[in-house]
């Protein structure tokens, strides 16, 4: 079985918010692919259109497809950032509403939250940001239940994370959910990454 995941890219998006899971689900599909014949994870960067978006510090992306022509997801992850632009973009919200929906895990880094909580994915749901964003994210979303001083919180069918690189560790995380243990590890120790998990 072939996991689709969809990444969503936009102006401002932190750059390793999706480099991070982008590096762990292909490299993890990469040493499955040593003793299997298919693709385990097959990964795709989405964005409103076709056009390049500039991440921070103006790294130029090219998405691999859009909101209207992407496939059936099977993992959505929404990354954080600048998401001042975003949150007043009604055809962004609609489409994290949509695709949240219908993809049977749903997961965002640093305040790529703030995306799920104004699309009301996080509703009655647990969840985390990146450290210096949490107060925001309690005043602008004041019933929903904030944790700290973790990496990552698992609600079943909605993922979040910390700030930045704790992408990775949930996207760890999220292999092993998908693959098992052992990928994980691999993939950890083929990045060369100390993999922090959940106390």
């Amino acid at each position: 079985m072939t996991f689709t995941i969809g990444i969503h890219v936009f102006d401002q998006v932190e750059v390793l918010d999706f480099a991070g899971p982008y590096e762990v689900f292909t490299c993890a599909s990469r040493l499955h692919r040593r003793t299997h014949e298919e693709d385990l994870f097959r990964v795709l960067t989405i964005a409103r259109s076709a056009d390049p978006v500039r991440a921070r510090a103006g790294l130029p992306v090219l998405p691999d497809t859009t909101f209207d022509t992407h496939p059936p997801l099977d993992l959505v992850i929404v990354p954080g950032g600048v998401v001042t632009a975003e949150l007043e973009q009604p055809a962004v919200i609609d489409w994290v509403r949509r695709v949240a929906g219908a993809t049977a895990l749903t997961a965002s880094v640093c305040t790529g939250a703030f995306l799920l909580a104004k699309a009301g994915v996080l509703d009655g749901q647990a969840a985390t940001t990146h450290w210096e964003d949490v107060d925001d994210l309690k005043a602008m979303f004041p019933g929903l239940d904030v944790r700290t001083g973790v990496r990552w919180v698992d609600e079943g069918a909605v993922v979040s994370s910390a700030g930045i690189s704790a992408g990775i560790d949930m996207s760890l995380h999220l292999v092993e959910r998908l693959a098992g243990r052992a990928l994980a590890e691999r993939t950890a120790r083929q990045l060369d990454f100390d993999w922090t998990e959940n106390l």
